[in-house]
């Protein structure tokens, strides 16, 4: 596997690559993967790995093979082509030492991920199979970031360049297909692998945690969990803060804007900040507020579905999605039934959907119990693996190893 994210990175993709490489390492098979720097979501290398340039490591019966590359603390085109370029360069110039394997899996983005996987596999002459999780030409056109436009048209190259040499490709949501398509794919080459809840039922008692997190019994907590990025449009969730004092607003995770973010929040009493929490208390720290968040800017009309989506959904708490009604994310909400839509960037509507959800506890505690049966039925982590192994099998033609 090629995939810039990996344990111990506990947010975004990183946990599906891990999930994946470890479901193999447990079948028997020999895994290695190529990855990078655990540097997300906080866009700061992990104090562990600070001054490493390379290192082999054994987690839980996979090879992790890490290469250094830069970590831009803020976004803008030019950074983020460097650390794409470093990935790209180093994974090149030192690939893993290993014999030859029997398939090569990309996550992407990134995009260098991507390009490294089509070259060791067409080197080893083995299938190669990228899954979509986001494309990187459409989120640098929406980004907000300076030289956005132009970063899309090499991301966009780089994307076609990387899916056009796969076996097959994976999906992680239909609205990818046509975006693949676009960039060259034949439809008949492109599967349907969505991603899974990765994360336990949540276990804790509720009253304890919010207690413990300084939430008054009586008060409705709206809390978003995850990356604080541009993409994110999280300044909706601080306006609805300063215009409502009744309402508790939470921001938990990491990101380049959350120093933005704070700043603009100043002085706001009913808006807190917190640190991603352990992962033996994320979920119980999701399930212990009334409403999560999930939010896009009104720019964004993104096809990918956030993976705090489905950890959402298995929290048990209903969902309040601030997003493009046509997105991925606005599709998967209807799907489930967990949650309700309002328009992208409008903290009245957001504030208006909060309120009509906490003065009708019946309706909302019938959408948070959507969410867990949602994920029953079409999430479960063995039925994820399970499409994933299936890929694989099929790209190389069926025999297995």
């Amino acid at each position: 596997m090629v995939s810039t994210n990996y344990a111990p990175e506990h947010a975004g993709i990183g946990p599906y690559a891990t999930q994946i490489a470890e479901h193999w390492a447990s079948s028997g098979h020999d895994t290695h993967v190529l990855a990078g720097m655990p540097h997300y979501p906080a866009w700061s290398v992990d104090p562990a790995y600070t001054g490493v340039w390379r290192r082999v490591e054994d987690r839980n019966g996979v090879t992790v093979h890490r290469r250094r590359h830069t970590v831009p603390p803020r976004q803008t085109a030019a950074r983020r082509a460097l650390f794409e370029g470093t990935i790209l360069l180093h994974g090149a110039v030192a690939p893993p030492r290993m014999s030859r394997p029997d398939a090569v899996l990309a996550q992407m983005p990134s995009l260098a991920g991507g390009v490294l996987a089509a070259r060791l596999a067409h080197r080893w002459k083995v299938p190669y199979v990228p899954v979509v999780q986001d494309l990187m030409g459409a989120a640098a056109a929406q980004s907000g970031i300076r030289g956005g436009d132009r970063a899309a048209s090499l991301a966009a190259r780089a994307e076609s360049f990387a899916l056009r040499r796969a076996t097959l490709v994976g999906v992680i949501h239909e609205t990818f297909a046509a975006k693949v398509e676009a960039l060259g794919v034949a439809p008949e080459r492109i599967r349907l692998v969505p991603n899974w809840s990765h994360v336990e039922s949540p276990t804790g008692d509720r009253a304890a945690t919010r207690a413990r997190l300084g939430w008054a019994p009586g008060q409705t907590v709206v809390l978003h969990s995850g990356n604080m990025g541009l993409k994110q449009g999280l300044d909706v969730l601080v306006e609805s803060a300063r215009r409502d004092p009744a309402v508790r607003f939470v921001l938990m995770g990491d990101g380049n804007q959350r120093a933005h973010l704070e700043e603009l929040g100043r002085g706001v009493p009913n808006l807190d900040f917190l640190p991603p929490a352990e992962d033996g208390q994320f979920m119980d720290v999701l399930a212990a507020a009334d409403v999560l968040a999930v939010t896009q800017r009104a720019s964004v009309l993104d096809m990918s579905v956030p993976s705090k989506l489905t950890s959402y959904f298995a929290a048990g708490r209903p969902v309040l999605a601030s997003v493009a009604a046509e997105g991925g994310t606005a599709q998967e909400v209807r799907r489930s039934g967990a949650g309700v839509l309002v328009v992208p960037e409008d903290p009245e509507a957001l504030l208006k959907e909060v309120r009509r959800l906490a003065d009708d506890p019946a309706g909302a505690g019938a959408l948070g119990e959507a969410g867990p049966r949602h994920v029953a039925a079409h999430l479960t982590r063995e039925a994820g693996l399970a499409r994933i192994d299936a890929l694989i099998e099929e790209a190389m033609g069926g025999l297995r190893t």
